[in-house]
C-alpha cells in the first residue's frame, strides 16, 4: 500500500502536542477516512519547559486548534508578551551604568519594509534625539510602562499592539493534549524501546514496553534531544554551532511573587552578565528566571552566584535546575519517512524565544506539503530540509548579532564573542555592508525569514551599531515625512497610555470575566 494514512508522533511536550493538534486539525483526523494520528509519549519523562516565550504566530495556531484565548490564559498561567528588553548588552555597566533597549513585537508603527525610518533617525543630530526603539515604535514605550497590548473589550486574539505570551510549558502541554484528543488524536502512554526498519531503511514500527508495536507510514520525532527516531534509529548526525554560540548550560528557577498583585512585566527581560545572560519572564503567579552561560568561561559555582545576585538573594530554598544545552541542528531534519520537530531537530539558546515558532513553522509545512502518497516523500524531504536548514542558519546569524556587535570587553567571554572568528561569514558580509548602508528589505529576500528587517534594525541600533551615511545623505529626500511619522509615534504613545490598563489588571479581568468572542 503506497498511501500514507497513519502518522505516529513519538514524544509529547510542546513539540509533540502542537504537532498532533495542528496536524489533526489541518488533515481532518476526526474523519475516520482521513489521515490518522497516534501520539506515544513516555509516562516517565518530565517536560523540560521552565516557562516559555512565544511569537505572535501562536495566536493563529491556538485559534485554529479551537482553543479560546481566555481558556488558554486561565489554564496555562499565561501573560501577555510584547517583546524583549535587552539590558547591559551594549557595554560593561560598571563603566557606563545600566543600558537597555527594546525589541518589540509590533515592529515599527510604520513598518520599515514600507518606509524605513532608520536612515532619518541616524541622520538626526538634534539635542533631544530619542533612542531608536523609542523613536520608531510605540510598543517599546508601552512595554516600558508595563501596560497591556489590548483592552478587555478587544475580541479574542485581536490586538491593539501585536503580542504573544509567556506561558507555563507543562500546563500548556496538558491543554494541547485535551484539545488534540478532541480532534481525533490517539494518545498512548508508553516507553519506546525499539524502532524497527524495513529492508529499505524506512521506519516500520516502534515497539513499546506496555502498548505493543505501533505501526505507521510517517513518523514525527518529538522525543527531544535524544531524537530516538532520527538519530537513534536513522543515525542522522548533529551539527554543533558551538563555534558561534558559546553558551552550553542553563540554571532555571521559579520565583513566586511577593504578593498576588505584583506587576507582571509586559516583556521578557534579557540581562547580559560577565559570562552569559539571564532571562526573566512574568507569569500570573510567579517569575521564570534562568541564567544561560558558557561553562568554558566560568564555573558552575560562579554561575549560581550570578543568578542569586541577579535575584537579590544571598541564598535560596527554591529549587534551581541545571540544564545542559546542546546547541546545533541536524544535518537533515527529514529522512525517508521520519521528520524531526522541536529539540530533536535543532536547538538554539532561548534568547529570542524562537523555539515554539519554529515548531509551528515545521508543522504548517508538513501539513501543507503532506505526502499522501509514498512516491512524494523524497520531494517533500528535500523541500523541508532545504527550507529548515536555511531557517536555522539565519536564526544562528540573528542570535549571534546580539553578541558580536556589543562593545563589551570586560571578560574573555565577551572578547571571544566579538572576535571575527566567532561570527558566521554570512553575518560578517552583512555587517560590512551595513557599515555604510542602512539594512533594507532587499537584504531579506527569503519568503520565510525567521527574523525580518525590523528585528535587525532594533538590535543593530539598540546596540548603537555605527552606520556612516555621509556619502549618501543627500539620497534621503523625505525628511519631513519621516519627522511626521516619528511625531505620530509619540502622539500614539500618549493615546495608548491613557487607555490601556496594566498587564496585571488585564489578566485579572480576563480571569474574572473572560474576553469578547471573535
Amino acid at each position: 500500500m503506497s498511501a500514507i494514512r497513519q502518522v505516529v508522533i513519538v514524544g509529547g511536550g510542546t513539540a509533540g502536542w502542537i504537532s498532533a493538534a495542528l496536524l489533526a486539525k489541518k488533515l481532518n483526523t476526526i474523519n475516520p477516512g482521513s489521515v490518522q494520528i497516534t501520539l506515544v509519549e513516555s509516562p516517565d519523562i518530565p517536560i523540560m519547559g521552565v516557562g516559555e516565550g512565544t511569537w505572535p504566530t501562536i495566536r493563529k495556531t491556538l485559534a485554529e486548534i479551537g482553543i479560546a484565548e481566555d481558556e488558554f490564559i486561565r489554564e496555562c498561567d499565561a501573560s501577555f508578551k510584547q517583546g524583549a528588553e535587552f539590558v547591559n548588552w551594549y557595554q560593561n555597566p560598571d563603566e557606563i551604568g545600566k543600558h537597555s533597549y527594546f525589541h518589540p513585537l509590533n515592529a515599527t508603527f510604520h513598518a520599515a519594509y514600507d518606509f524605513n525610518l532608520a536612515p532619518y533617525w541616524l541622520l538626526d543630530q538634534s539635542e533631544h534625539k530619542l533612542p531608536y526603539d523609542m523613536a520608531t515604535a510605540s510598543q517599546s514605550y508601552i512595554s516600558q510602562q508595563g501596560l497591556a497590548p489590548k483592552l478587555i473589550t478587544t475580541p479574542q486574539y485581536d490586538a491593539i499592539l501585536n503580542y504573544s505570551y509567556h506561558l507555563n510549558a507543562a500546563k500548556f502541554a496538558d491543554l494541547l493534549t485535551k484539545h488534540a484528543v478532541k480532534l481525533g488524536v490517539k494518545h498512548i502512554k508508553a516507553n519506546v524501546q525499539n524502532v524497527a526498519l524495513d529492508t529499505a531503511g524506512f521506519i516500520k514500527q516502534v515497539d513499546t514496553d506496555s502498548a505493543g508495536s505501533i505501526n505507521g507510514d510517517l513518523f514525527i520525532d518529538c522525543s527531544g534531544s535524544k531524537a530516538l527516531l532520527l538519530n537513534g534509529a536513522l543515525d542522522v548526525k548533529w551539527k554543533s554551532i558551538s563555534d558561534y554560540i558559546f553558551n552550553d548550560t542553563a540554571l532555571a528557577i521559579q520565583v513566586p511573587y511577593e504578593d498576588e498583585s505584583a506587576p507582571i512585566a509586559s516583556n521578557t527581560i534579557a540581562t547580559a552578565h560577565q559570562h552569559g545572560w539571564t532571562w526573566d519572564i512574568g507569569l500570573q503567579n510567579r517569575r521564570g528566571v534562568g541564567y544561560v552561560y558558557s561553562s568554558n568561561h566560568t564555573s558552575d559555582e560562579n554561575a549560581y552566584d550570578t543568578l542569586l545576585q541577579y535575584l537579590g538573594l544571598q541564598d535560596t530554598d527554591l529549587n534551581i535546575r541545571k540544564i545542559p544545552l546542546n546547541l546545533g541542528y541536524r544535518e537533515k531534519f527529514w529522512h525517508k519517512n521520519c521528520v524531526a520537530v522541536g529539540m530533536s531537530a535543532a536547538f538554539i539558546e532561548p534568547l529570542e524565544a524562537s523555539a515554539i515558532f519554529l515548531i509551528e513553522a515545521a508543522v504548517n509545512m508538513i501539513a501543507e506539503q503532506f505526502p499522501h502518497h509514498r512516491d512524494n516523500l523524497s520531494f517533500v524531504e528535500k523541500q523541508f530540509n532545504d527550507t529548515f536548514t536555511l531557517r536555522w542558519k539565519k536564526s544562528v546569524d540573528f542570535i549571534k548579532l546580539h553578541y558580536c556587535i556589543s562593545k563589551r570587553k570586560d571578560t574573555q567571554y565577551w572578547i571571544d564573542n566579538t572576535s571575527e572568528a566567532s561570527i558566521p561569514k554570512s553575518l560578517q558580509e552583512k555587517l560590512a555592508f551595513w557599515r555604510h548602508n542602512v539594512p533594507s528589505k532587499f537584504d531579506f529576500d527569503y519568503a520565510f525569514e525567521p527574523f525580518v528587517l525590523d528585528s535587525y534594525l532594533f538590535v543593530l541600533y539598540g546596540l548603537e551599531f555605527e552606520t556612516d551615511l555621509s556619502l549618501k545623505q543627500s539620497c534621503y529626500l523625505h525628511k519631513q515625512e519621516a519627522a511626521k511619522k516619528m511625531h505620530e509615534v509619540q502622539k500614539f504613545n500618549q493615546q495608548l497610555a491613557s487607555g490601556l490598563s496594566t498587564n496585571r489588571d488585564l489578566i485579572d479581568k480576563i480571569l474574572k470575566n473572560g474576553l469578547s468572542k471573535i
